[in-house]
């Protein structure tokens, strides 16, 4: 019997998302209530995460579709779903050919507008400097300070662990031009100049986020996988910020227990020494119901819409 759209076939699970084939060339994204941070799976469920990921994920690409922006998305399939183009998942795309069609590219692209999250590790530890980031040199950095400039980074996509590339290593890793890596740069501040602007009018600031992108069947790069949720992208207040304090509206808030607890940097060094990595502990279950609170906040404040469960999603 030949598959069809009413009977997707289980392909693979991520960390926070189960992907299904519905076709040759559809897929179906389902969201669950899972969450993860630095790489690692917590073993709690977060009551009505998928469903405020899947939908504010839409949100961001209808943003897309009205910049003329080319995208994967084709529409939701349920509170916790969305059905997208199908791309091709390879290491190493340059085995599909010389000039590689319909493939993601492994790659995730990093753009900070402020000074927080993991970079903010980096300079307090000395690896990032002042002109790294754009400032005069010996200028006194501080957490939460807006950067110069945009800073761009590119990581790993496929690998276990994301891992910082040079230009030159993502171009030979994803197959593409240099030409290609600056539209891409160019499409992410055009996304996200426009995201800026409705969410400012709710009172958020962008801080940084990441995107994914593939290339489709005619050779033309696309975004893809999801963005501008509480899970890719890290939001501050803006009444806040203005008077001073840094409150996150993105996962950045259970980030930032497990660095209280001494958790991340347990791991840390078991990554640095190259040992077993600690198994990340259950959150607390009043930090489950706070942070499924956040995550309908973020949802609110993004999109401007209220959260009210759709029928048939599951809450935790």
């Amino acid at each position: 019997m030949s598959l069809s759209a009413s009977e997707p076939r289980f392909l693979r699970r991520g960390k926070v998302k189960e992907v299904y084939e519905v076709s040759p060339t559809e897929l179906e994204f389902r969201f669950t209530n899972d969450i993860s941070v630095f790489d690692k799976h917590i073993p709690s469920e977060i009551p009505h995460k998928g469903e405020t990921l899947a939908r504010t994920a839409a949100h961001w690409f209808e943003l897309c579709h009205r910049l003329g922006v080319s995208h994967h998305f084709l529409r939701l399939a349920g509170p916790t779903a969305m059905r997208v183009r199908r791309v091709q998942v390879v290491p190493e795309p340059r085995t599909l050919g010389a000039h590689p069609k319909n493939y993601l590219v492994p790659l995730e692209l990093i753009v900070r507008y402020y000074l927080a999250g993991s970079m903010w590790d980096r300079v307090r530890a000395g690896t990032v400097s002042a002109t790294d980031l754009g400032f005069p040199a010996g200028r006194t950095l501080e957490y939460g300070m807006p950067l110069p400039e945009p800073h761009f980074e590119v990581t790993t996509k496929l690998e276990p662990v994301d891992r910082l590339l040079s230009t030159k290593e993502a171009l030979e890793l994803s197959a593409l031009e240099p030409r290609d890596l600056e539209t891409l740069r160019e499409t992410i501040l055009k996304i996200d100049a426009a995201m800026q602007q409705e969410i400012g009018a709710r009172g958020l600031i962008h801080v940084d986020g990441k995107k994914e992108f593939g290339v489709d069947g005619d050779g033309a790069l696309m975004v893809v996988d999801t963005f501008g949720t509480g899970d890719e992208d890290r939001f501050w207040d803006k009444d806040a910020y203005d008077r001073g304090r840094q409150v996150d509206f993105s996962k950045e808030f259970v980030r930032q227990h497990y660095r209280q607890t001494g958790y991340y940097d347990r791991l840390s060094k078991a990554r640095a020494e190259h040992t077993e990595e600690p198994e990340i502990p259950p959150l607390p279950p009043l930090l489950v119901d706070e942070v499924s609170r956040l995550y309908t906040t973020v949802y609110e404040r993004l999109t401007g819409e209220p959260f009210t469960p759709l029928a048939g999603a599951r809450t935790a």
